[in-house]
């Protein structure tokens, strides 16, 4: 885990600040409780320590694997629209370095994250006990399955490029719910989609053009 000096803690504390400030309330995020979260979390312990200095910049970082950090933005907006309450029960799938489930932790009730590279997944498990995040749970596998066994979710966020919706997600995801998710061709600007669950039914509505790491399997 990166060991700051208060000094560097003094700093970071400032670029978070203007990260909420110039990044996320700038572009429409206005959720109280989501702003706090992004006010807390410490986005350059979720970074590789090269890439600490530029933690809280408007860009998505790399994380090794092929795979990204989210930018901060997109992290605030795909929670938001989940409208997120401390009663809630959240699936992540593609757990990535462990922030975005470090967010939904510090607002909701449980969150269970998946993700396919073992080494990430070891790694976010580890990093998020550190931090003293009891309410994640982190599991290596592959997300397409989901979790049935804590199913059904009040919500589920898919952080991943996927070329259409998983069917095992849509009956995970609970009468009322919603699930945020990038639908499209892989390394292709894809669609930002938000789905509710209505009489059993997915009611789908776009939300943004965005660029995703594809979403990946077990072969």
């Amino acid at each position: 885990m990166l060991i700051n000096s208060p000094a560097q803690e003094d700093a970071y504390l400032n670029k978070r600040e203007a990260m909420v400030e110039q990044q996320i309330k700038a572009r429409g995020v206005k959720d109280k409780l989501v702003l706090k979260a992004m006010r807390t979390v410490k986005r350059h312990l979720f970074v590789p320590l090269s890439q600490a200095d530029e933690a809280y910049t408007d860009s998505p970082l790399p994380i090794g694997h092929g795979q990204t950090i989210s930018q901060p933005y997109m992290v605030a907006y795909m929670t938001e629209v989940l409208r997120p309450n401390p009663q809630m029960k959240v699936l992540e799938i593609g757990t990535g370095s462990g922030y975005q489930a470090a967010v939904l932790a510090e607002i909701v009730r449980q969150v269970y994250t998946i993700e396919i590279v073992p080494e990430h997944g070891e790694l976010a498990a580890k990093r998020l006990k550190n931090l003293g995040y009891r309410n994640v749970q982190v599991k290596v596998g592959d997300g397409y399955l989901g979790w049935p066994d804590y199913a059904p979710f009040d919500a589920i966020i898919v952080t991943a490029g996927a070329e259409s919706v998983p069917p095992p997600l849509l009956e995970q995801l609970k009468e009322g719910g919603k699930m945020v998710i990038p639908v499209g061709l892989p390394n292709r600007t894809q669609t930002l989609k938000v789905i509710e669950k209505k009489n059993g039914k997915a009611v789908s509505k776009n939300l943004m053009p965005v660029i995703f790491v594809p979403f990946t399997r077990d072969k």
